[in-house]
């Protein structure tokens, strides 16, 4: 069975990191320089190589890129909520500084869905538990 880690190329992924930690709830575990690895370049020494957090409950891993981040459409990462407290809380924080696609609302399927594109340009979706009808 595989499990499935976002891995973010960043043009700051400290910062990026502590937006998402705070926004979400969550802590930075981990981060490693190029200074801390084998070929010590001094251009690079204080680019990250490898940082891990948690937000949400959900392991992210990031990385200063070392070339221009383009932005493109082909993926958003998901958040599925338990309470439309919590998923408006995120979705509000998320949003800061960036753009609201769809406004974060109760959906004719059932679930509260919304879409944004926060200030590092990454696209997220946010989204409750369907509520399931009850049985008649």
């Amino acid at each position: 069975m595989a499990k499935l880690t976002p891995y973010i190329f960043s043009e700051d992924a400290r910062s990026q990191a502590a937006f998402y930690t705070e926004a979400l709830g969550g802590e930075v575990l981990s981060v490693m320089t190029f200074e801390d690895g084998p070929d010590q370049n001094p251009e690079y020494k204080d680019k990250v190589m490898h940082l891990s957090f948690k937000a949400a409950g959900i392991l992210f891993y990031m990385s200063d890129s070392f070339k221009p981040i383009e932005r493109g459409n082909g993926l958003a990462l998901t958040l599925e909520f338990s309470t439309e407290e919590e998923a408006y809380a995120a979705f509000d924080k998320l949003a800061e500084g960036g753009k609201v696609i769809d406004a974060l609302k109760k959906q004719f399927w059932g679930a509260h869905f919304g879409q944004l594109e926060d200030k590092y340009g990454m696209s997220w979706q946010v989204v409750t538990e369907m509520e399931m009808p009850e049985p008649s």
